[in-house]
């Protein structure tokens, strides 16, 4: 069973994946980059409302880092080593606590994780690049090279994309970390097409060379180059505008495939603890291995699932329903299934989790299908759109905007539905849907005195204003508008082919 986790990884793989279960992870962490990444959507609607926050990689030393920091020293769980000990207070001397050392906490404590649930055979890839590789090497030595482990490779993966660094070289690349568990780890050979018989397998040759040993020059032709540390054959999704889905950090498929293809066969378990937008998920499924992916964010979740339906015909959409838990062999966790995990969600105090209530709410009543409105310093009374296509009054069909607002609080007056109200007047919109924490009935009230608008494509009249509560939402209850063609980015079809145009109803 193939198993995705919406939550805290560092939580996940204590409490559900057991100790040597898994047989290859990659992660691709955040890299303390010092920036917040969007994710991107398809131009519907206004260009500023359409991106969301997808991850944080900003950090600062807080109450979590110093639970973190004092889990390791005093090896509160067991999975730390002596040389990891010692690196982690030499690095507070050299550091002190601020955002470098907070980083550095917390991927210690997640890749003594990962070591704990690999198997002896099992492989861990690292992608990161220069800011903190240096760092992240030590960390995997203390925990992998001082109990038999070995660092196998520094892959370095090389790309071209625009640049307009004046100081500086451009910087080209990113590291990829390799280490194993033990020597019997397993290793399959990759091969490349060689551009030359003759001067790609690592040798020059000259004329003599040639004629002597022409039959093994056309053997080493025909069986390829075997790829080496160095990855300049694979291009980064910029470059691939069927693969795009406007993550700002996904990674090509061809990247993932060559990694699970060298350390993993079929049937075998990959694990990516970072699993954003799904890449190392969506490729594992498609070369057989069963997969384990885990994210922080409800909106990488539902990509996810989005990316698996777009990529392998099968429906997610309502995926993350208590009733369909096991849809098409996935087991999905950490997404709230009662009321009461629901108030856990939106009481969170953590600004990695800035908006996951209204994301959760918004995506799953969607069905994945509204985009996410997250403007820094207010969000103008919008917390999601959806849009739905019409005609206009010359009978064009064009496209036209929901609006979603979300309110957790417990007394809300019928001021919150008529500031709805204004906002849907403000931005041209045709209705408005109002998802709330709690059920109050003078909301309905209010919202009935704004009548129906009637959709002229679908013959259907539409409340004006919807109030709908969680506890609706988590019986079932999803949108029932004529939406418009997919706004997330749709992967490649590969497996199926499916016209996408109005959901039924």
């Amino acid at each position: 069973m193939n198993q995705l986790y919406y939550g805290d990884n560092l939580e996940v793989m204590q409490k559900y994946i057991a100790d040597e279960s898994v047989d290859l992870c990659y992660i691709d962490p955040p890299f303390n980059s010092k920036r917040n990444y969007n994710q991107i959507y398809n131009n519907i609607g206004k260009e500023d409302t359409a991106q969301t926050q997808a991850f944080v990689d900003t950090w600062t030393w807080n109450d979590a880092a110093d639970k973190g920091f004092n889990d390791i020293i005093e090896n509160r769980f067991g999975l730390m080593t002596r040389q990891s000990l010692h690196l982690i207070l030499m690095l507070e001397k050299v550091l002190g606590k601020g955002s470098m050392l907070a980083y550095l906490v917390s991927m210690t404590n997640r890749i003594a994780e990962i070591y704990r649930v690999l198997k002896p055979t099992g492989s861990f890839y690292l992608h990161c690049d220069p800011t903190m590789s240096h760092y992240l090497k030590l960390v995997l030595d203390g925990l992998f090279c001082s109990r038999g482990g070995r660092m196998r490779n520094e892959i370095v993966w090389c790309y071209a994309t625009p640049s307009g660094a004046n100081k500086i070289f451009p910087r080209k690349h990113d590291t990829i970390f390799f280490y194993t568990k033990t020597e019997k780890h397993k290793f399959n050979i990759q091969r490349i097409p060689h551009k030359s018989g003759l001067h790609n397998s690592g040798q020059m040759w000259n004329k003599k060379d040639k004629d002597k040993n022409k039959d093994e020059v056309e053997e080493l032709t025909k069986a390829g180059k075997k790829v080496e540390d160095w990855w300049i054959d694979i291009y980064p999704v910029d470059r691939i505008r069927k693969q795009r889905l406007g993550y700002n950090t996904q990674k090509p498929e061809a990247l993932l495939e060559r990694i699970i293809k060298a350390s993993s066969n079929e049937g075998d378990v990959v694990l990516d603890a970072y699993c954003g937008c799904g890449t190392t998920v969506a490729v594992a499924e498609k070369l057989n291995r069963k997969w384990i992916g885990i994210d922080i964010s409800f909106g990488a979740v539902s990509l996810i699932l989005k990316r698996l339906e777009d990529t392998f015909g099968k429906d997610f959409s309502d995926a993350t329903s208590e009733k369909s838990e096991t849809k098409n062999n996935i087991t999905i966790k950490g997404v709230p299934q009662d009321m009461e995990s629901a108030i856990e969600l939106a009481n969170r105090q953590d600004d990695r989790l800035r908006k996951e209530f209204e994301k959760w709410s918004i995506l799953t009543y969607s069905n994945n299908r509204a985009i996410i409105n997250e403007k820094k310093g207010g969000d103008g009374g919008i917390d999601g759109i959806a849009f739905i296509k019409e005609y206009d009054n010359d009978e064009n069909l064009v496209i036209k905007e929901v609006l979603f607002s979300v309110k957790s609080s417990k007394n809300l007056s019928p001021s919150v539905v008529r500031d709805l109200a204004g906002t849907i007047e403000r931005e041209g919109a045709v209705a408005g849907i109002l998802l709330t924490l709690y059920p109050m009935q003078n909301l309905v009230n209010e919202a009935n005195k704004y009548g129906k608008y009637f959709h002229k494509l679908s013959g259907q009249e539409i409340p004006k204003i919807q109030i709908i509560t969680i506890e609706e939402m988590l019986n079932g209850a999803r949108i029932k508008l004529p939406m418009a063609t997919e706004v997330l980015k749709s992967a490649e079809r590969k497996y199926k082919t499916k016209q996408l145009t109005m959901d039924e109803n």
